[in-house]
């Protein structure tokens, strides 16, 4: 009885630490240092690069809605049609509709359903022919950001893993239009994943340039996103309020992270 009261105890102890953080949190302190971070200003073209439908609910909902309030003008490459279970057709239209409700308009979305990118975690996506088809799309469109997953996919799906391969090989091989930054997505432990609110004391203490933090209503958007998803019945993993970029050594102000922050309450 006294290991369960301590640990307990410990609980509450850190929801109460999370709150306070909640409590003293100015959401325009995070938007303040996106400049240094390498961040474009307003009416800048994103581009969120994703391999299913459904990664932009999953997964990015907290980066396209602070990408919104920054009013960056956020378009979508999806590189599958997410048909490994033979629901393709109705995924396409759940991807639009779930884009709709993250500001993302049907004409700003396209979705590559071919041979070459089958969804299969156990096929390996080429390279060179995801490099090619996200450059020309990134050149047609004027891209000045691209967002996608780090190299850790994280889930750990192939088909997420070689979306960064490929980005990270134009960018290193210096192949992306000059003035077009990355951000990844940082892939996290399990434990911090479903750790929901008792998470937010390390997102919003960890060092970082630019740190979002969704609105109550945002969040419900967020949600709203993931409850489109009739085909798959899956639910985002780290679906909250806050979301923060940081420099990768090598490339600072051009190649960021952005980092998962699983808490789940509204501010």
């Amino acid at each position: 009885m006294e290991v369960v009261g301590l640990v307990c105890g410990a609980a509450a102890a850190v929801v109460v630490l999370a709150w306070g953080f909640l409590w003293v949190w100015d959401p325009s302190e995070g938007m303040k240092s996106r400049e240094q971070a390498g961040l474009p200003g307003a009416g800048s073209r994103s581009l969120l690069v994703i391999a299913h439908p459904d990664d932009e609910a999953m997964f990015f909902a907290p980066t396209v809605l602070g990408l919104g309030r920054l009013r960056h003008r956020v378009s979508l490459l999806c590189f599958s049609a997410g048909n490994y279970y033979n629901q393709g057709e109705i995924r396409k239209k759940e991807l639009l509709q779930s884009c709709g409700v993250l500001g993302i308009p049907p004409s700003s979305v396209m979705i590559i359903d071919n041979r070459d990118f089958p969804d299969d975690p156990g096929v390996q996506w080429d390279t060179e022919l995801v490099a090619n088809t996200l450059l020309r799309h990134v050149e047609v469109n004027d891209i000045n950001l691209v967002v996608t997953f780090d190299a850790g996919g994280v889930s750990g799906h192939s088909n997420h893993v070689a979306l960064h391969t490929a980005v990270r090989a134009l960018h290193s091989n210096g192949k992306l239009p000059k003035g077009c930054s990355v951000l990844t997505l940082q892939s996290v432990n399990v434990l911090r994943k479903y750790l929901a609110i008792l998470d937010l004391p390390w997102s919003l203490s960890a060092p970082q340039d630019v740190l979002f933090v969704l609105t109550g209503e945002e969040v419900a958007r967020a949600k709203l996103s993931a409850m489109v998803w009739e085909s798959s019945r899956r639910w985002p993993t780290s679906l909250g309020p806050c979301t923060h970029v940081g420099d990768q050594d090598e490339a600072p102000g051009s190649w960021l992270r952005i980092s998962e922050a699983p808490a789940v309450a509204a501010i």
